[in-house]
């Protein structure tokens, strides 16, 4: 079966993951997957990940998921580009998530990195997703 939005895809095992409290949640690996699970992981969201090798040999990613006293870290997780209509920003444009609270993931030409870092690096890019 193919998939349109394998990132959107993550996202949303992560959030029903939470939902259901479990500690763990595997998707299919992809180096985007991967770039944006390190910016989470940097971001003190999730506890980690590691690449495994699941079902019919296709290599997985587990994503241990994070809680602080039984409540999910991640609050809030919303695809912002998507196959359908890509959102492209420069850097005075990428939005401060919850007045700073939250994390913009956007795509640019220096790699995947949080919204902080890329107007640090004075960089625009596509805004992949946004974290509270």
């Amino acid at each position: 079966m193919s998939m349109n939005d394998p990132l959107g895809d993550m996202l949303t095992r992560i959030r029903n993951a939470q939902l259901r409290g479990k500690s763990t949640v595997r998707t299919p690996a992809s180096k985007l997957r991967a770039w944006v699970l390190d910016v989470l992981q940097d971001e003190g969201y999730i506890r980690g990940y590691e690449k495994v090798e699941g079902n019919r040999g296709l290599p997985e990613i587990e994503i241990s998921l994070k809680y602080y006293e039984g409540i999910p870290v991640i609050r809030e997780l919303k695809r912002v580009s998507k196959p359908g209509r890509r959102v492209y920003m420069g850097t005075s444009d990428i939005p401060s998530v919850r007045q700073g609270l939250g994390v913009s993931i956007v795509s640019t030409s220096k790699g995947v990195m949080s919204d902080a870092s890329a107007r640090s690096a004075n960089v625009g890019g596509e805004v992949l997703c946004t974290v509270f």
